[in-house]
């Protein structure tokens, strides 16, 4: 009979306990790299939204100072600006969370004579829409000529 143990001693067993304690360091640094990165992304989301406020609030200043809209008005078009890029950070946050239900379809189309056919066929209209547009230009010279 062939009896094994382990022996706290051993020169394998102390190489174990170093390993795991190597990986706990690693756990523990990704760990403080993942709260250290949430930390700066947060701040620089802070600093966005700061300089996004700064910059409504100088357009509402102009605003107000040409006379195009008056102090309330100004306000609320700043708390509306603000509440609209907050609204559509959070929906882009969300929409990158939300796994895609299906694959997105990629269709390969070849080319063949049909397509080339449409497109000299879409050149012929492009022509025929700018010829349309020239006319109708010289048209609206000779009517303001007239007055």
């Amino acid at each position: 009979m062939l009896v094994v143990g382990v022996v706290s001693g051993s020169p394998h067993f102390r190489n174990e306990k170093a390993l795991m304690s190597g990986f706990g360091d690693i756990v523990k640094k990704t760990f403080y790299l993942g709260v250290g990165l949430a930390t700066y992304a947060g701040e620089q989301a802070g600093s966005k939204v700061a300089e996004l406020r700064s910059q409504v609030q100088n357009l509402a200043d102009e605003m107000v100072a040409r006379g195009e809209m008056n102090t309330e008005e100004a306000r609320r078009f700043v708390e509306d600006m603000m509440r609209q890029a907050q609204e559509q950070s959070q929906a882009n946050v969300e929409a990158e969370r939300k796994p895609a239900s299906e694959p997105r379809r990629i269709e390969i189309l070849e080319e063949d004579e049909q397509s080339t056919e449409q497109a000299s066929s879409s050149d012929n209209n492009v022509d025929n829409l700018r010829q349309q547009v020239l006319n109708l230009q010289e048209e609206l010279k000779n009517l303001q000529r007239d007055r």
